[in-house]
């Protein structure tokens, strides 16, 4: 807020200064718009297409890291599941032996 106040003062002080200038650049800032517009719209565009761009791209990496770290996940449950069961199969045959045993 402070710097819109001090930039306001010194466009009243530079008109006060030199109101003829100050007069023609007001009106030649609006007479050069449409053609500065004109000119920076196509950089404006390729800027917007490069945008859009680097986020298609980055969207498919996204995507593509997601699967592999979906498959590296279903993976390591495959490998705890496996486990558990062998866990289990140690478990069963264990006290299978400890009732022969005691028999």
């Amino acid at each position: 807020m402070l710097d819109r106040v001090r930039t306001l003062d010194r466009v009243r002080t530079y008109y006060q200064v030199n109101p003829t200038r100050a007069i023609l650049i007001g009106v030649g800032a609006v007479v050069l718009t449409p053609t500065i517009i004109s000119l920076l719209k196509p950089v404006a565009k390729a800027t917007v297409k490069t945008g859009v761009t680097l986020y298609e791209k980055t969207k498919g990496t996204i995507a593509e890291s997601g699967e592999a770290l979906a498959d590296i996940v279903a993976e390591a449950k495959a490998e705890v599941a496996k486990e558990k069961a062998e866990q289990a199969a140690q478990r069963t045959a264990l006290i299978a032996e400890v009732k022969s045993v005691d028999s």
